[in-house]
């Protein structure tokens, strides 16, 4: 199974849209600093999952989510 996320930085209230097999590990790397683009911006909690049974899948529906209709459709549901 793949999953994709959306964290919000409970410092600033960005969001971050990525994909995983294994959710709670990849939070709490996020947590710990091991990811470049998030490091500055910890702590994260996690606000969205969707699963999916394809990687291929996952990633459509991530690149959904950092588009400009996606980012609309995550205005309204958090």
């Amino acid at each position: 199974m793949y999953y994709v996320y959306v964290l919000r930085s409970l410092k600033d209230g960005r969001l971050y849209k990525g994909m995983t097999q294994d959710v709670e590990k990849r939070l709490k790397q996020h947590n710990q600093g091991e990811n470049r683009s998030t490091k500055g911006f910890i702590p994260w909690e996690l606000v969205f999952t969707e699963k999916f049974k394809s990687r291929a899948e996952a990633r459509k529906y991530e690149k959904y989510l950092k588009s400009g209709s996606g980012r609309e459709f995550l205005k309204e549901i958090l």
